[in-house]
């Protein structure tokens, strides 16, 4: 009786720590650029942050008193500069993860990008706990032979997991467009002039005359606000495209999320989103050569580069 294999792409990819760094220089920035004072503080109605209540008393801040908030918001900015720089993954995911969950907890101001940051790195520290290599921006190892019994496991897991990440990050397109169209100034496409021209989230003001001149024009605004609206459905669809039609919409996501951040000035918003659109729109496995950049090789030296197929684990019968 002849029985299906299966293969399963190797997780412990390059491709997948780009998105680790991305996730924690996010972090990383709202804890440096923002002192104690600022991210723990009372919120009218709810109470003093942290709120060290049920499972959100298990953060990092609610393990201090309030006068080492400050020593304790460093000591998370060590714990991010290590995940970012793509040391020793399997020992960097989990302190990632957790520090993660504390400033999503913790702060008073946490925005959606803390939230999916918080889900994703949760999620990657499921296929970097078992990420064999010194830094993730190496490689895979070609391997002559198949890959033994147990780190096959942990591929399927770490594939598994990055799946559930594509899900999450199309789900949330979805929804983020769909919420959208019920509100009169998103369908008759004007929500982008109110937008621009709002004091707290609006454009700064050297960026303000030229968003000025687009808004104040129909066909200018409405292409700022139905534009969008376009792009975030594709990204929803994105898993059932071709992968050459994922490239292409990877630019222009990314795009899109620096433009929110130069006009609104969600910079980790934009680097949780730019992290969950490589989890999603780039293969799984995806593993590019990024240690290439930091080599200083003579061109005339340089040997063509060979066309290689994708690294697979051994099949599951």
């Amino acid at each position: 009786m002849l029985m299906r294999s299966y293969t399963v792409p190797v997780p412990w990819a390059a491709g997948y720590g780009l998105a680790r760094t991305l996730l924690a220089l996010g972090t990383l920035g709202t804890l440096v650029f923002s002192d104690a004072s600022t991210l723990f503080r009372e919120v009218s109605g709810v109470g003093r942050y942290p709120l060290c209540q049920g499972v959100n008393s298990g953060g990092a801040f609610c393990l201090v008193p309030e006068g080492h908030y400050d020593a304790m918001r460093w000591a998370c900015c060590l714990v991010l500069v290590a995940a970012a720089s793509g040391w020793r993954p399997r020992l960097t995911a989990v302190p990632h993860a957790y520090v993660a969950f504390s400033v999503f907890t913790g702060i008073a101001i946490p925005d959606g990008g803390d939230q999916i940051t918080w889900i994703l790195t949760l999620l990657i520290a499921l296929v970097a706990v078992a990420d064999p290599r010194r830094w993730h921006w190496r490689p895979w190892p070609r391997q002559e032979g198949p890959l033994s019994r147990q780190r096959t496991r942990w591929a399927l897991l770490g594939v598994s997991a990055l799946v559930v990440a594509r899900i999450q990050m199309s789900v949330l397109y979805f929804q983020s467009c769909v919420a959208k169209l019920p509100h009169a100034e998103w369908a008759d496409g004007s929500a982008l002039y109110y937008w621009v021209n709002n004091y707290d989230f609006g454009a700064p003001y050297w960026l303000r005359p030229a968003l000025q001149a687009v808004v104040d024009h129909p066909l200018g605004v409405a292409a700022m606000t139905w534009g969008p609206l376009v792009l975030e459905i594709a990204l929803a669809c994105a898993l059932l495209l071709p992968q050459r039609v994922r490239w292409m919409l990877l630019p222009a996501g990314v795009l899109f999320h620096l433009g929110i951040a130069v006009v609104m000035g969600l910079w980790s918003f934009a680097l949780a989103m730019c992290a969950g659109l490589l989890l999603l729109l780039a293969p799984l496995g995806h593993d590019p050569d990024l240690t290439r950049l930091l080599r200083r090789t003579p061109r005339a030296a340089a040997a063509p580069p060979k066309k290689e197929d994708p690294l697979e684990a051994p099949a599951l019968t």
